[in-house]
């Protein structure tokens, strides 16, 4: 879902993208999602957000593979979205550790785990970093850019020029590896719980807090509409 709205971003961009899953299936709906979902190109287009030019353009740079090893080849950045599981997350990064160039950026788009574990999972750990995306990707400014101690510079500064490219505003925030989900995740958490005792306590529905978070906020969803299936 995540890697679906990333590819989009980066492709508008200006990058070349390869998709990778190892379910064919999931790729041809990340796709269609692309080109045809609620925050996708063709609707971009009927608002007014992007070109038609520009929507094929983004389209004709995003490719397909279900081999790590050919989404690999020649790549100067890896973003990686599987599921918030370390144990998974760190097999797939010491997968694209011996994969990618040696030169090339790894990033992880976790939500919360320690990219230090990340970074050590590889014989490159300079150039680890987190790279925090939230849902809606095409909405939302936020890239949170995760450096642990031996994160270098240089490869901060390459992030942190490609989220502007992306019209995202980076910021840099420190790994902390006893604490789950960075800053944004962290506060967020907090209000998700505080939203679900609002309804438990019969103050409001979560259609109700939805709508005030909206409008009082400028959300582009609320609190639970978030955690609907199919919402993003």
């Amino acid at each position: 879902m995540m890697g679906t709205g990333i590819a989009q971003s980066l492709a508008l961009a200006g990058c070349r993208v390869r998709l990778n899953d190892v379910a064919p299936e999931r790729l041809q709906a990340s796709v269609n999602t692309i080109e045809h979902g609620r925050f996708g190109l063709r609707r971009g287009v009927e608002r007014g957000k992007v070109t038609a030019a520009a929507a094929d353009e983004a389209l004709a740079r995003i490719t397909t593979t279900v081999s790590l090893e050919d989404a690999c080849a020649g790549i100067d950045l890896a973003i990686e979205a599987v599921p918030e599981d370390l144990t998974l997350k760190c097999d797939v990064f010491r997968r694209l550790d011996q994969a990618a160039p040696p030169a090339a950026i790894l990033t992880s788009n976790a939500a919360g785990l320690p990219i230090t574990a990340l970074a050590w999972a590889t014989g490159r750990p300079e150039r680890v970093l987190g790279w925090h995306w939230a849902q809606p990707v095409a909405v939302i400014r936020l890239a949170e850019l995760v450096a642990h101690p031996r994160t270098a510079q240089e490869a901060i500064d390459y992030v942190s020029e490609l989220a502007r490219r992306c019209g995202k505003n980076p910021i840099v925030v420190k790994d902390q590896p006893d604490s789950w989900g960075y800053v944004a995740n962290r506060i967020n958490r907090a209000v998700r719980l505080e939203a679900r005792r609002v309804v438990e306590e019969g103050v409001a529905s979560e259609d109700q807090v939805d709508e005030i978070m909206r409008d009082c906020f400028r959300w582009p969803m609320g609190p639970f509409e978030m955690q609907r299936p199919g919402s993003m």
